[in-house]
């Protein structure tokens, strides 16, 4: 029987178990210390990574736990989850909300419970596909940067002793918008450093997160439809478990200002295809590889009367924004390689210019406030405040392909 963690260790992250399994343990006291009767806001919880920090958090015993999301059906599948799952504890006070944390209801609920000591912020736009226009790159921007801000603010009245929120990998020497929206957000948290402690992390793809490649994989295969996918893209996988894990590590042992990144090897990279490919094989077919996605279409119809052919379509990549490689640390960033086996620090981020990011701010507002505004002005104020802002823009995106 197809067991999905067991094909994730063996094919596409290729560890038997965490990497970050050693580290935990050996910080294990510091931990419990910390999060052990401490009051916790987890704002995107039911998204993949925010649930996998929910689970990671949670065997230190918080006395309680606020989950906040806009996906009311991931809320009741997290509850589920986690009252179904064996030795699993959950604080008398847990509750899940399905709201929008840039709404008032939220800002109401927050003040009665008189803020939180742990809060972290896994709510985001990740997709490099939410870009492909001035509508959808809006929509980006106000929840991973401007909506980011009207949190800080409101955490300024109830400062917490630890603040979270994850960025990517894809903010260090940014190409896409998602990206160079992450790197900004960087910037914005860290300008609140004087008044609470806050920190990041960057690392990888989470292996068949909800919404990813992978995770179409399962869904093209249970409905017998063809898989496509690029073949020059190379990324690092980290497993959902190890996703958690770097976020609660980040969260509760890093340093104000610092971010956290997972030591990978570029020899550790995966490309999509090859994922493809293994995947259907552990589901028992070979490859029939296709010159076009609508070849592969009439060849899925082959799937339905027993074929165990099935229909692939791997191509180059030609959609603005893809990076070809990843990386987590820049040439002007320090990095601390020694403090941790299996995680890289970088420390000495200075407390960035408050002026700048509210001029940013000016400018993004003023171009979002006019009646008719184009994708390319956008890209401009952002490549103004982020100089290494290169944007790769092809005029065509992920979603004209399957």
């Amino acid at each position: 029987m197809f067991n999905l963690d067991t094909f994730i260790n063996q094919y596409v992250t290729k560890r038997s178990s965490s990497m970050f399994l050693q580290d935990i343990e050996e910080n294990r006291a510091d931990l419990s210390e910390r999060i052990f009767g401490k009051t916790v806001l987890v704002i995107g919880g039911a998204g993949s990574i925010g649930s996998s920090y929910i689970k990671a958090l949670l065997p230190f015993k918080p006395s309680a736990l606020v989950v906040v999301d806009t996906n009311e059906n991931g809320l009741a599948e997290l509850t589920r989850d986690l009252r179904s799952t064996k030795g699993m504890y959950v604080p008398e006070d847990y509750v899940p909300y399905p709201m929008d944390f840039a709404s008032p209801v939220f800002e109401k609920m927050f003040r009665s419970r008189g803020g939180f000591d742990i809060v972290c912020n896994f709510s985001a736009h990740k997709h490099v596909r939410s870009e492909k226009d001035i509508y959808s790159v809006e929509a980006l921007i106000r929840n991973n940067v401007l909506n980011a801000k009207l949190l800080l603010d409101l955490l300024t009245d109830f400062p917490p002793e630890e603040y979270f929120c994850v960025s990517t990998d894809k903010a260090a020497n940014p190409v896409n918008i998602m990206g160079a929206s992450k790197r900004i957000m960087e910037d914005v948290i860290f300008s609140y450093s004087d008044k609470f402690p806050v920190k990041t992390a960057r690392f990888a793809n989470v292996a068949f997160s909800n919404g990813s490649l992978p995770a179409g994989f399962l869904a093209r295969i249970s409905k017998l439809q063809p898989l496509s996918a690029p073949s020059d893209v190379r990324r690092f996988f980290v497993s959902p478990e190890e996703s958690g894990q770097i976020c609660l590590m980040s969260c509760i042992l890093g340093r104000n200002r610092e971010i956290f990144f997972p030591k990978l090897e570029e020899a550790q990279m995966m490309t999509f295809d090859a994922i493809g490919t293994e995947l259907l094989k552990a589901h028992g077919y070979e490859i029939l590889e296709c010159s076009s996605d609508a070849e592969a279409i009439e060849k899925a119809e082959d799937l339905k009367n027993g074929s165990k052919k099935y229909p692939v379509h791997y191509s180059i990549s030609d959609t603005s924004g893809e990076k070809a490689f990843e990386e987590f640390v820049t040439d002007t960033e320090t990095a601390d390689y020694d403090r941790f086996r299996s995680l890289g620090v970088i420390t000495d981020k200075e407390i960035p210019d408050k002026t700048r990011i509210a001029i940013l701010f000016d400018d993004l507002n003023a171009v979002f406030n006019k009646s008719v505004t184009v994708k390319e002005e956008v890209v401009s104020i952002m490549k103004k405040y982020l100089p290494n802002f290169e944007h790769i823009e092809t005029g065509k995106s992920l979603d004209s392909k399957m």
